[in-house]
């Protein structure tokens, strides 16, 4: 048999390099002609070679683009069960970390995530797995601890077989990949696209509350500034707030509809059951669904925001009008004083 340890991190990049397209990676198992076309490119970046545990190791920089880098290391291991496994893929993770550094990556925010794979079998995989399953657990958790056995199975619950003697079993920080042939291409790519799509949101997520707090403290007026209310007020400070925050809004919707839309395509093959599994996993549509909403506060707190600016201006505008009278009013009685004065002496 075959042991390898696949780990890759996604970091988020001001602007990622668009490199090299990077090879499709052809599918194995079922999945439309199209497949290709509906998934996000990876462009290669660099190929580099370093050394984790004396053993030489190339490590793969790629890129979403425009704004994420990808780097991802294979380390064959004669026993992916044996002890230090774990201390091995924290140091490959390291080495990718160093790299998605050198190519502009930001520390946070970041997923990471390691494929621990099996090939060359003749067993039954299940039976693989059942009889290392406190280790597989604790691989997929990198938790060094003796796991609960209620702990193991809620672990190793999260299941796709496809053909009858491949397994995948996917936690939040790591998946377990049985296959006989080693043909994993596919299944890594499908991996790393839910881990960016997840990062996606994230940084999503973030941008949109710090808009938040941002117009929670510009819209709030400042107990010790003593200057009238009118004058006060940053109305072009919060309408360029507001103009950024339709700019991302409008982006994310195109975001959505368009990962839906691809996903849609995909249909009921390998590739969109195994991503609807990881999808699942991930959270993906709650992460959806909370930056919907929040999107939605937004836009109604932009439409508040509108109406008080709108508001402000009018009320500025008829106590301008109010005082304009009350000037005039002061000037007739002036003029009258005046007369009377003039007629009266």
């Amino acid at each position: 048999m075959q042991h390898k340890i696949t780990t890759f991190i996604i970091a988020e990049a001001s602007k990622a390099k668009r490199g090299k397209e990077a090879p499709p990676t052809p599918p194995v198992k079922s999945a439309p002609h199209y497949f290709e076309q509906s998934v996000p490119t990876q462009f290669i970046l660099s190929q580099e070679k370093t050394e984790v545990n004396k053993i030489e190791v190339e490590i793969i920089a790629k890129t979403y683009h425009p704004d994420a880098i990808l780097v991802e290391a294979t380390l064959e291991v004669p026993d992916i069960f044996a002890d230090g496994i774990l201390e091995l893929k924290d140091e490959l993770q390291a080495k990718c970390y160093e790299l998605a550094k050198k190519k502009g990556a930001r520390e946070a925010p970041s997923e990471e995530y390691t494929i621990y794979q099996i090939s060359g079998y003749q067993k039954d995989p299940e039976l693989i797995m059942r009889t290392n399953a406190a280790k597989v657990a604790g691989l997929l958790k990198s938790e060094k601890l003796e796991l609960d056995e209620n702990e193991i199975n809620h672990t190793l619950s999260f299941q796709f077989k496809y053909a009858k003697d491949d397994l995948l079993i996917v936690d939040w920080d790591g998946a377990f990949l049985f296959d006989p042939d080693g043909e994993v291409g596919e299944t890594v790519e499908l991996l790393e696209l839910a881990n960016y799509q997840l990062l996606r949101y994230r940084i999503l997520d973030e941008d949109l509350d710090k808009r938040m707090r941002r117009i929670s403290e510009i819209a709030q007026p400042d107990e010790h500034d003593k200057k009238p209310w009118w004058l006060s007020f940053p109305r072009k400070v919060v309408t360029q707030e507001f103009r950024e925050i339709i700019e991302v809004r409008s982006q994310a919707i195109s975001q959505f509809e368009s990962v839906e839309r691809d996903i849609k395509l995909i249909g009921d093959w390998y590739s969109a059951r195994l991503y609807d599994l990881l999808s699942k996993k991930f959270r993906l549509d709650e992460w959806r669904q909370t930056i919907k909403e929040k999107l939605e506060s937004l836009e109604d707190v932009y439409t508040i925001a509108s109406e008080n600016l709108g508001m402000s201006r009018i009320q500025m505008l008829e106590l301008i009008q109010i005082w304009g009278f009350f000037i005039l009013q002061v000037g007739w009685l002036v003029l009258i004083v005046l007369e009377f004065i003039y007629f009266t002496r």
